[in-house]
């Protein structure tokens, strides 16, 4: 199943390559990827194929923070007629839940989840359909959360604070740019991809909101292509990617996220060949080798964290996955 983003992910792109010498049409053509997205903005394009891009891009020009800086371009009018109904949620929280609303018109791999906690805090998950690509891809998470970042920071849309941003990578040998762009702290070899903000800040009224212009901006939005065309496959992977170190992702939790009743997800599931168990298993074993390869996540809690409430039962489930112990995976020499 191909996932696809608009042309607008790689919006930045030739800016940062030549600022670092790089041929971005050049690179493009490398990758499959018709040079002329850079100014049609609405075509579509692989995921897999600008993850690659990017992260080729960074190695070629030792710019680590190449996806950032591309975030640090964007402006709110590149998500497109989002951007109207975005910018007019009454709260920050609603305009964050209507970018996870319509995120599969703009980028298909990227899911979100919202955790509220009791210390007053809350917890901004951001996940990417990354399944067997080996390596979860660097520069697309620092993007990603950056192109949010730098949503809630546009004079003309709504302002939310980030407390602290987190990656699941280990830093870079120059954490500089990261530092000087959030202008919070930036933790690296996180749990989690995403960011953490008070509830307050979250639940504040957007002093721009204007209720008939955001009603007026989803009536057309409903209309466009790309809107409601998600597969369920697609949207199932998602859930269990943001509820995985929650709930487990169960059937029953997966089902009611997506507003449907387990049964039904599971004829869906079935009349596009997919079926639950094994989404869930897939990206089971994508979670459990990114955690395992990030050593200051003690094992206990890599269980934890792909829905085991006990180390031996992962322990088993890794061995007849991998033919090898959690421990002796981290333990043992990996690529670079």
């Amino acid at each position: 199943m191909t996932l696809l983003t608009r042309g607008v992910a790689l919006a930045g792109y030739a800016e940062v390559a030549a600022e670092f010498g790089l041929d971005a049409r050049a690179m493009l053509r490398k990758f499959g990827i018709d040079p002329r997205i850079l100014t049609e903005r609405e075509t579509r394009v692989p995921v897999e194929k600008v993850m690659d891009l990017l992260e080729q891009s960074a190695e070629a020009t030792g710019c680590a923070s190449f996806g950032l800086r591309m975030a640090a371009t964007r402006k709110l009018a590149d998500l497109g007629p989002i951007s109207l109904l975005f910018a007019h949620q009454p709260t920050m929280r609603d305009a964050l839940l209507t970018r996870f609303r319509f995120q599969q018109m703009m980028h298909q791999a990227l899911a979100g989840h919202i955790e509220d906690r009791d210390d007053g805090l809350v917890v901004v998950r951001l996940e990417m359909l990354t399944s067997g690509r080996g390596r979860p891809p660097r520069q697309g998470y620092e993007m990603a959360i950056g192109s949010f970042h730098q949503c809630f920071r546009l004079p003309a849309g709504p302002a939310l604070r980030m407390r602290s941003v987190h990656f699941a990578h280990a830093p870079p040998a120059d954490p500089g740019f990261h530092h000087r762009f959030f202008g919070t702290t930036v933790q690296f070899n996180s749990e989690f991809n995403g960011f953490i903000c008070s509830q307050a800040d979250l639940d504040r009224p957007n002093p721009v909101a204007d209720a008939a212009l955001a009603t007026y901006a989803e009536r057309y939005i409903q209309t466009l292509p790309f809107a409601n065309e998600s597969p369920l496959a697609i949207e199932v992977q998602k859930a269990i990617h943001v509820l995985l170190p929650y709930s487990g992702a169960t059937m029953a939790a997966v089902a009611v996220r997506l507003g449907l009743g387990a049964r039904t997800m599971q004829r869906r599931l079935a009349a596009e060949g997919a079926d639950f168990s094994s989404l869930l298993n897939e990206i089971r074993r994508d979670h459990a080798l990114r955690y395992l390869a990030n050593t200051q996540v003690q094992l206990a809690d890599v269980a934890g964290l792909v829905g085991y409430c006990q180390e031996t039962s992962f322990s088993r489930w890794f061995f007849g996955e991998f033919g090898v112990t959690p421990s002796g995976w981290r333990s043992s020499p990996r690529p670079a």
